[in-house]
């Protein structure tokens, strides 16, 4: 096990751009654009005669410097006018990737503060192994961290928060936030249809599922939604046939997983339902799928992924073939990892955020079998540990998600 330590003196918390907004009573948002956003295009042009870099084509230079950590900004501003143009704005910075189709991923963390429950937001840099902050979700009620429900579209840089609860009257909520990397701020969309709380969410196609929870009167939920975020629209779908509170959920070829968790030992099993978005149809969930889901999962080349919160934390994974759970070979959850812990994904990497915000990133591989006549193939993980800044040490995690920017 590989550990890549980062202490508070060698990574501070940086900030990703300029605070945007400010907070009102009614969840509004204020933006406020800086001047060098608004600058003319005709002070860009005037800035074209000055090369970015002496000697290099400015196609070259831009490229160079768009690989330029975050951390360094205010620093290469001062350096001329057209890189404080360039580096002086996250939104110019951040969209001129966009257009070079840059996608480099990052790792926003949905943390708290456990001792007076204030929440936050902080972002790990997955190239640079930097911490950031982003600007504070509009929110001006003591809410429950762990009512909402997190969702993302790595590729487009978009982040959604839905749902959640008034932590002092336990009042379910309807709200619906947007948070864009390229833009560096948040926006409050159409709210849910119905106000829930510790529901299953996720995202098919370009659309947020949002399905089960708790009511408003605190009684689970059966009913179900769609949000279209490009019309900002939310609309019903199917009744999942079952009211339940969700426990965890993941979308695995293309239809939505929804489980209402495990108490150790069983008393009742679990229930699980599973929606397809093509029939708009609920149907059970496997008694295997179901009973093995004893941890937080993830969907990692298109197998369902468990970070066990039993069996010394090890990892398992899905086998629809068998109804089955199969452990992956590799050690279990680093010791320094504590629970409660919050976990994303992308291509074949596990990011585990365990309390005081310490990561760590396993790398899945596929291990071909040995008997020619077993036709099953293995993984196994290695796991290494980015260790948080010490003045992350009173934060915990609920939710993580992987950007891409």
């Amino acid at each position: 096990m590989q550990r890549v330590r980062l202490s508070s003196k060698q990574a501070p918390v940086h900030k990703l751009g300029d605070s945007q907004m400010t907070l009102s009573p009614k969840f509004r948002l204020a933006v406020i654009q800086s001047s060098l956003f608004n600058a003319s295009s005709e002070l860009e042009w005037s800035l074209r005669g000055e090369p970015l870099i002496p000697g290099l084509p400015d196609d070259v230079a831009l490229n160079c410097l768009l690989r330029v950590p975050i951390q360094s900004h205010t620093a290469c501003r001062a350096v001329c006018k057209r890189w404080h143009l360039l580096l002086g704005n996250k939104e110019r910075f951040f969209n001129r990737r966009k257009e070079l189709g840059f996608k480099d991923p990052w790792l926003f963390v949905f943390a708290f503060h456990k001792c007076t429950g204030k929440i936050q937001w902080q972002v790990l840099d997955l190239t640079n192994f930097s911490w950031h902050t982003i600007p504070s979700m509009p929110c001006k009620d003591k809410v429950c961290p762990h009512g909402f429900r997190c969702v993302s579209i790595p590729h487009e840089g978009t982040l959604f928060v839905c749902g959640g609860m008034v932590s002092d009257v336990d009042c379910p909520l309807d709200l619906v936030l947007k948070y864009e990397m390229q833009r560096n701020r948040w926006t409050v969309m159409n709210k849910m249809i119905t106000p829930r709380s510790f529901f299953a969410s996720g995202v098919i196609d370009g659309m947020v599922y949002a399905a089960g929870g708790n009511s408003t009167n605190l009684f689970e939920l059966d009913s179900a939604e769609v949000l279209d975020p490009v019309k900002g629209h939310w609309s019903p779908i199917a009744n999942m046939g079952t009211n339940m509170a969700s426990y965890d959920a993941a979308v695995l070829n293309g239809k939505l997983l929804v489980t209402e968790g495990w108490l150790w030992p069983f008393y009742v099993s679990p229930r699980g339902q599973v929606y397809d978005p093509k029939t708009d149809c609920w149907e059970s969930m496997s008694v295997g799928l179901r009973e093995g889901w004893t941890g937080s999962s993830v969907v990692v080349q298109g197998h369902l992924f468990v970070v066990s919160e039993l069996e010394r934390m090890k990892l398992k994974v899905y086998d629809s073939n068998s109804d089955s759970w199969d452990t992956i070979e590799g050690p279990p959850l680093p010791e320094q990892i504590c629970k409660p812990f919050a976990v994303s994904a992308y291509d074949s990497n596990i990011y585990v955020v365990g309390r005081n915000l310490n990561v760590a990133v396993g790398q899945v591989s596929r291990v071909r079998p040995e008997e020619s006549c077993e036709r099953k193939w293995k993984f196994s993980i290695r796991w290494h540990v980015v260790d948080a800044p010490e003045n992350f040490s009173d934060l915990t995690p609920s939710s993580s998600q992987v950007l891409f920017a």
